[in-house]
């Protein structure tokens, strides 16, 4: 049977970044999508910048499987590294068991945003084969060379392609630099494929004597390893884009021949208060610390809301409008709950139903524009009035309905799928502003009913004040009283 998102597939537009242009989306092979991201290096907590990466690229597999793509997710971990090495010297720690650990914690912290796991999560320490191989195709090529202190770099000015990616210039950029104090670079902007070993590091043997992976290489010997020369999207933070991304293309497609990847996605920056979030600031916060004061889906909300691509300010105002933003669209789902006297559940049926009503392509409209998350959302607070408006009017049927909708769209950003209660009550462990919980409320609710019958309007009065001020919003219709936490 064919579903509403059929023909979907097929109009779905991506911002990439190398031609920067928004284009139709056309996968190497039908129906499936190769796709690597840059991860994490190991060393410490995941922060708030790596939250938006995560968040953002679940997204997008999600999308793209709701569309009916075979997803293959690739993203690696950087398991050695410089500042791995000083953290494990200071805690004076094995690397492997600094590195095991930090990788634990990354899951932790993704697995409480909602994000699904990798389909592969390749380590550098891995791979050092396909890495030394790489090198030696490029150094046998005259991509690369070695140098006299055993560390073998890349030769920028041997690519002339060199700059693609984030528009820089390398005559323009070489007439501007300094002269750089690494006499065995032939140019200040070669880079490190191999650094030679030092006293006390983690190294291994190659054809240019002991040593470890440079940075750059990593990725593009694990992508080609997963993905193949030529794969479908490549993803990562904006900051990554040069000169990371940038060398990634370099190395590999001199390396393979083959262009690297068809798509270049980059996620945005997160600044702090309107300042670039960095620990000198003050200013850095963990995955950890920002759970630890809001619901992991309020951060995840406060993340979608705003299109993958544009710069986010994060603040506790932000994060406190998104969870208001989030208890709204939630209130909708209580409501109609509560008039049908049903919970509400999604399946196949009813998400196939949503994408075929207005608002369902509406939001397929918004997601396949470049996965735009922020329009999408609005798509669903749109269902929350007309819920909200159906309640009012006693339109029981209409306003379960539109529930179903709500629920089934948001279901493809994982908000909006916790039991209703189960939300509103986490809140504050189920209890609210003026001490008072879910069956307080519906306590006070009872007994503003029976004073009304017994023709106590003042106490009747009373109590409305009384929750009013506790910040709870009565609405009474035919059908009863309906609340929700303002």
């Amino acid at each position: 049977m064919t579903t509403p998102l059929a023909d979907a597939m097929s109009q779905l537009a991506i911002y990439d970044s190398l031609t920067g242009r928004k284009r139709q989306f056309e996968p190497l092979k039908a129906g499936k999508v190769g796709m690597y991201v840059c991860g994490m290096t190991v060393y410490d907590y995941c922060h708030i910048g790596h939250a938006r990466v995560m968040v953002a690229f679940d997204m997008v597999v999600r999308w793209l499987t709701q569309l009916g793509y075979d997803v293959n997710y690739i993203r690696n971990i950087t398991d050695i590294d410089d500042k791995i090495i000083v953290r494990a010297s200071e805690n004076n720690e094995d690397i492997s068991v600094l590195t095991q650990r930090f990788i634990a914690a990354m899951h932790e912290d993704a697995d409480a945003l909602g994000c699904l796991r990798p389909d592969a999560e390749p380590r550098a320490t891995d791979h050092i084969d396909e890495m030394q191989q790489m090198i030696e195709t490029l150094v046998t090529s005259d991509y690369a060379y070695a140098g006299d202190n055993g560390d073998v770099y890349y030769a920028v000015d041997s690519f002339p392609e060199y700059g693609k990616l984030s528009k820089r210039n390398l005559d323009e950029m070489q007439a501007g630099s300094r002269v750089d104090v690494e006499t065995d670079k032939r140019s200040p902007f070669d880079f490190v494929l191999w650094k030679a070993a030092k006293p006390n590091e983690p190294q291994w043997a190659s054809p240019w004597g002991q040593g470890r992976p440079g940075w750059h290489i990593e990725c593009s010997a694990m992508s080609t390893k997963c993905l193949g020369n030529t794969f479908d999207i490549h993803g990562g933070g904006h900051d990554l884009q040069f000169p990371h991304h940038e060398n990634e293309i370099a190395q590999s497609e001199a390396a393979t021949g083959c262009e690297y990847a068809r798509n270049w996605m980059h996620v945005g920056f997160i600044n702090v208060d309107g300042e670039k979030m960095s620990k000198s600031l003050g200013n850095f916060f963990t995955i950890r610390d920002v759970t630890a004061k809001y619901l992991p889906e309020t951060v995840r909300f406060f993340l979608l809301s705003s299109h993958y691509r544009s710069q986010v300010n994060f603040s506790d105002s932000a994060l406190d409008e998104s969870h208001n933003s989030l208890s709204r669209l939630y209130n909708a789902l209580k409501l109609a709950e509560q008039q049908k006297g049903q919970v509400l559940t999604v399946n196949n049926e009813l998400i196939n139903k949503a994408y075929s009503s207005i608002a369902g392509q509406d939001f397929i409209k918004a997601m396949n524009d470049d996965f735009n998350s922020s329009t999408a959302i609005s798509v669903l607070f749109g269902l929350a009035r007309d819920i909200n408006k159906a309640v009012k009017a006693e339109e029981v049927d209409t306003a379960w309905q539109l529930a179903q909708q709500l629920k089934a769209l948001a279901q493809v950003l994982n908000i909006l799928q916790q039991p209703v209660q189960q939300f509103l009550q986490a809140v504050t462990g189920g209890e609210q502003e003026g001490g008072l919980t879910d069956a307080d409320i519906d306590a006070l609710i009872i007994e503003r009913s029976d004073a009304k019958a017994g023709k106590n309007f003042a106490r009747a009065d009373e109590i409305r004040d009384q929750l009013k001020e506790a910040g709870i919003e009565l609405e009474d219709s035919r059908a009863g009283t309906t609340w929700r936490r303002a």
